[in-house]
C-alpha cells in the first residue's frame, strides 16, 4: 500500500510496512481513563483508529520517501526483516517483502536512496537500516549517508553499554561501524527543502522532518503523536516515553503550531491514510484527514 502526494515541488510517498490491531490503549497510553476512551470511542472507531472488535489501537508502521531536486529521502525505515524481537511476536524474525515491494512499486531500488533520516532510534524507526548478508548486519542502502541524531545517538549507545538493546546492536552500530552515520544537531538543514526540527520527550533528541521551501509545507512527525487520541488529549504520553512531561509540551506546542498554520501532519503510526491537519477541539485538537 503507497499514497503519493505533492508538497510543493516535493513527491512523498508512504511504504507502509503493516497497518494492524496492534495494542491494548491502556497500555499503550497509561494514564488514559476509562472515562477518555468512552467519550472518544465512536469517531476513534469511524477514523479506523480503534479496532471495534479487539478493542486495540489500530497502529500503522511506515516509512516515507521524500523526492526532492536534489536527493531521494528515506524517514524512517521501520521494522524490518530477520531481526530478533522475541517480545513482539509480530516483529520476530520477521521474513516478508511488503516494504520492499513498496520500494520496488514506486520505481525505486535500494540504491536509489540518497539521505536515510531516523527521526529516533526506537525499534520499529531503524529496521531497514541494515539487512542480513552471510550472517553479518550490512547497510541497507549501499550509497545512502545515515542521519542520527548526535545527543540520540550518544544517548541510546550508552543504554546500549549497559544493557544491550537489540535494535542498536542490529541496526544502528552497524551503520556507524560502516562509516555511513552522519551524526547531526537535530535542527540540522539538509538544503532549502528539508530540514529537522527538534521535538523531544519521546526520545531524548526526536525530531521531526519539515518539507518545503521557503515554507513549511508539510511535517512529517515522527512518534511526537502516535494516536488522533492524543491529539483530543495532549497530555496522554505513551508507555515509552523517556520524558512524558516534555512529549506533552512538544505535543500540544507543535499541534497548535500546526493549527495556526494549517500545515499537513504526515504521521508516523495513524491509520491510513496517516496524514492529519488539526483543528482546535476544546483543550485538544481534532485530526481532519489530509
Amino acid at each position: 500500500m503507497s499514497t503519493t502526494f505533492s508538497v510543493g515541488d516535493l513527491t512523498v510517498h508512504r511504504i507502509v510496512e503493516m497497518e494492524i490491531p496492534f495494542t491494548d490503549p491502556f497500555e499503550f497510553m497509561p494514564s488514559l481513563t476509562p472515562a477518555m476512551l468512552e467519550a472518544s470511542r465512536g469517531w476513534m472507531q469511524d477514523a479506523g483508529a480503534l479496532d471495534p472488535a479487539t478493542g486495540k489501537l489500530v497502529l500503522c508502521f511506515q516509512s516515507y520517501i521524500v523526492r526532492t531536486p536534489h536527493h531521494t529521502i528515506l524517514v524512517d525505515s521501520c521494522v524490518g526483516n530477520d531481526k530478533d524481537r522475541a517480545t513482539r511476536p509480530v516483529w520476530h524474525m520477521k521474513k516478508d517483502d511488503a516494504w520492499m515491494r513498496g520500494l520496488a512499486a514506486l520505481g525505486l531500488t535500494v540504491a536509489d536512496i540518497d539521505v536515510v533520516m531516523c527521526t529516533h532510534l526506537h525499534v520499529d524507526h531503524v529496521g531497514w537500516n541494515t539487512r542480513l548478508e552471510n550472517g553479518r548486519w550490512v547497510p541497507t542502502f549501499p550509497k545512502a549517508r545515515y542521519m542520527f541524531s548526535a545527543r540520540e545517538f550518544e544517548y541510546w549507545n550508552a543504554q546500549h553499554a549497559k544493557t544491550p538493546i537489540a535494535c542498536i546492536a542490529d541496526s544502528v552500530l552497524p551503520i556507524v561501524e560502516a562509516g555511513r552515520a552522519e551524526l547531526v544537531s537535530s535542527d540540522y538543514a539538509l538544503d532549502d527543502h528539508v530540514r529537522l526540527v527538534p521535538t523531544p520527550g519521546h526520545t531524548p533528541d526526536h525530531f521531526a522532518v519539515e518539507l518545503g521551501r521557503g515554507r513549511t509545507g508539510a511535517l512529517m512527525t515522527g512518534d511526537l503523536i502516535h494516536s488522533p487520541l492524543q491529539a483530543r488529549y495532549p497530555e496522554l504520553s505513551m508507555r515509552a516515553d523517556t520524558d512524558p512531561a516534555q512529549g506533552s509540551a512538544t505535543r500540544r506546542r507543535v499541534l497548535e503550531a500546526a493549527c495556526e498554520a494549517g500545515t499537513l501532519c504526515c504521521t508516523a503510526h495513524f491509520p491510513s491514510p496517516s496524514l492529519a491537519r488539526f483543528s482546535r477541539w476544546g483543550d485538544g485538537f481534532r485530526c481532519d484527514p489530509g
